[in-house]
């Protein structure tokens, strides 16, 4: 089902890019969440690591950032302590690289990589009577494609999942970043991963080749020369198709919430699956006016996301 919110901010912030960055410049997190770490070791001999609460709860809560954050990134931290406060325990997850130390294998994540979600999930939900899922952007991809794929059972205990801010549509929201009013984002992205693709490149000679660095505009181009073959994908576009969460949306079986800015600079008109919500007896959806990417600036401490977050967990559990 899709649910009208009306999220109202201030003038200033009825920009999609506006509240992006003012969300990223100036949101106040009240306090560290206090995190300890725990490396976890994977079947292909790499590892990634999380950082997690623990408050003694017969409950948990996994979270995944979006492209090259990791859980410093300010909705991570802030949706951290909320959980905290309400007595959850909490597993952030750093996707491999993501951590502040290169991972081992020639590749690293990518929007539809969901093999070290499922196993945090398997080790979580022998731990726990119930947890949930929380993923953003790039995390909220893996979130909703894990939650509607088969690749992976679902344990009994897992309760709900919920992405924000998701690129449902990878092909379109590719093609939204190449506008010229979206030329900051994209050069930040590829400035951050140049640096791990020369990291890979010294480590992996001949099956990495850099020289295509200084050529890329585009994340697609990226996506084209490093993401998809270093992944096992013909090319960008085959890596969109196999990878995007819009075509598993249908296939959801549990409680599944999508909360989108229809102004968020990074995603397409195709990224907003009305339609499929509309039909889907477990997957709603929550299209904001405005919002901007993982933005929904509010005075407080917390993000209006944040509090649609919490009163869909709050209604799953009947709390």
């Amino acid at each position: 089902m899709t649910f009208i919110d009306k999220y109202q901010p201030p003038l200033y912030l009825k920009n999609g890019h506006i509240n992006t960055w003012f969300t990223y410049a100036k949101r106040k997190i009240e306090g560290h969440p206090g995190f300890d770490r725990q490396r976890y070791e994977t079947p292909d001999d790499d590892f990634f690591d999380v950082d997690y609460i623990n408050n003694g709860s017969d409950r948990a809560a996994i979270l995944l950032h979006g492209l090259e954050g990791s859980t410093k990134s300010q909705y991570m931290m802030g949706m951290s302590n909320l959980l905290a406060k309400e007595g959850w325990d909490v597993y952030a997850v750093n996707h491999r690289s993501c951590s502040g130390e290169m991972n081992r294998t020639l590749g690293f994540y990518h929007s539809g990589f969901t093999k070290d979600l499922a196993q945090l999930v398997d080790i979580i939900s022998a731990e726990y009577n119930s947890f949930i899922c929380i993923g953003y952007s790039l995390g909220g991809n893996m979130v909703l494609k894990y939650m509607g794929s088969d690749e992976h059972i679902k344990p009994p205990n897992l309760s709900l999942a919920i992405g924000v801010s998701v690129p449902t549509d990878l092909k379109g929201g590719s093609f939204k970043l190449k506008r010229f009013d979206n030329k900051i984002y994209t050069k930040r992205f590829i400035n951050d991963l140049a640096v791990k693709i020369r990291y890979k490149a010294d480590k992996f000679p001949g099956l990495v080749d850099a020289t295509y660095l200084p050529k890329l505009k585009q994340l697609m181009d990226f996506d084209e020369h490093y993401t998809a073959p270093l992944h096992g994908f013909k090319d960008a576009l085959d890596y969109y198709a196999q990878s995007s969460s819009k075509q598993f949306l249908s296939n959801i079986k549990l409680p599944t919430l999508l909360i989108n800015a229809l102004d968020d600079p990074f995603l397409s008109e195709s990224c907003q699956p009305y339609e499929i919500a509309e039909k889907s007896k477990h997957f709603d959806f929550v299209p904001l006016k405005y919002g901007g990417h993982v933005g929904f600036y509010q005075k407080g401490v917390y993000s209006h996301a944040d509090g649609v977050i919490f009163d869909y967990i709050k209604g799953i559990y009947n709390t």
